[in-house]
């Protein structure tokens, strides 16, 4: 299952709702990203901001839109942004791939550089 880092910074005002009452983030957060078949791998919370940085499990990348989604709606974030990683293997496999398709791209203008 593709793996992704969603990165988001609280609003103020969540921020100020939290330090009254806190709650479980990394809780909602298991509860979201299995809401859509996918599961938590970990949640970080950033020391100078009012930032997380959590690691899920999703099916694809329209679970992954779809949660990004649910997250800016309300309001309780600033900022979202949802990105696929990949491990040291799934890397080296996207770089065999990209060296092998490379005699098929041309630069703009190629036939100048000839």
């Amino acid at each position: 299952m593709p793996k992704y880092m969603v990165s988001s910074t609280y609003s103020p005002g969540s921020w100020a709702r939290m330090m009254r009452m806190p709650d479980d983030r990394a809780q909602v957060a298991s509860e979201l990203s299995g809401s859509v078949g996918g599961s938590l791998d970990a949640l970080y919370w950033k020391v100078s901001a009012r930032c997380t940085v959590t690691l899920v499990d999703l099916p694809d990348s329209h679970a992954a839109t779809a949660l990004a989604a649910v997250l800016t709606h309300t309001g309780a974030y600033e900022k979202v942004e949802v990105e696929e990683i990949l491990t040291q293997e799934q890397f080296t496999a996207v770089l065999e791939l990209a060296e092998s398709i490379s005699p098929v791209f041309r630069v703009p203008g190629q036939a100048v550089l000839e």
